[in-house]
């Protein structure tokens, strides 16, 4: 059996700062988040490479983007640095079938709103407040083997409303200490691709050290993983009607193959 092949993009940005944020970061994910989470998500049936911003063609050359089954990706200050080329490339693969998953402040990340085509926003506060999530569709395969309640002591509380597409399907709710509450995990689907997003993640907590958290992650990649590659353009004409057709039509004969190869 052919493994999951799992890219984790990480802007890498504030685990380099060097001042009081940057040494916070660096107490949970010295050497990044995605390498961290490249060790914690380790298992036989998937194979993980780890990438970030600063690396040539910021981490992300064509021949690992079509090697890549699931991408997951983590940006939070340097959204504006992707380059516009780069989130083409990434749309049109999801399109033709690979997985996606956005974390946290990736809600923001040129790919999520390219795809969801809306502007991502929300409410936001940080005091180090507690979320407790609920499992809203208890069969999904993201939520399997989850508790149907668990807490993250600390984190940064995201509320509603968040400006995402009605055909999310939502598999997790946030409630916060300070009251709000927010649609913490929602899948979508792009063509022949998955998307999940999940908003626990903070760079100043030690959220994905929570073994709930990472549960949902190793849940989501499985789900996420294609199940076929096809062309998005793919359009297939069908000349023979599965039904006979009777209607008296004057241009039923007409070739019109060739406009059809110019759509």
């Amino acid at each position: 059996m052919s493994k999951i092949k799992v890219t984790i993009w990480n802007e890498f940005v504030h685990e380099q700062e060097q001042n009081s944020l940057g040494d916070t970061v660096r107490q949970f994910y010295p050497n990044g988040i995605h390498n961290y989470l490249k060790e914690a998500l380790q298992a036989d049936d998937l194979e993980i490479r780890a990438v970030s911003l600063d690396m040539p063609e910021q981490g992300l050359p064509d021949e690992l983007i079509n090697d890549t089954d699931v991408l997951l990706w983590w940006g939070h200050c340097a959204h504006a640095r992707v380059e516009d080329a780069l989130v083409e490339k990434l749309a049109r693969r999801v399109h033709e079938g690979m997985g996606l998953i956005v974390l946290h402040s990736g809600h923001y990340s040129k790919i999520f709103k390219r795809l969801m085509g809306t502007t991502c926003s929300l409410h936001w506060r940080e005091v180090g407040e507690k979320e407790r999530l609920w499992k809203v569709a208890r069969r999904h395969p993201i939520s399997e083997g989850v508790p149907e309640t668990f807490t993250l002591p600390h984190t940064e509380m995201y509320g509603e409303g968040f400006d995402i597409p009605d055909d999310g399907k939502i598999i997790f709710m946030s409630w916060y200490e300070g009251g709000n509450v927010f649609r913490s995990g929602v899948t979508f689907l792009r063509g022949n691709g998955k998307i999940f997003y999940f908003a626990p993640g903070h760079e100043t907590y030690p959220i994905y050290h929570d073994a709930n958290v990472q549960k949902v992650i190793s849940n989501a990649i499985r789900w996420a993983a294609p199940e076929f590659y096809r062309d998005p353009n793919f359009v297939e004409q069908i000349p023979v009607p599965p039904e006979t057709v009777y209607t008296d039509n004057p241009l039923a004969n007409l070739d019109t193959s060739a406009l059809h190869k110019t759509m």
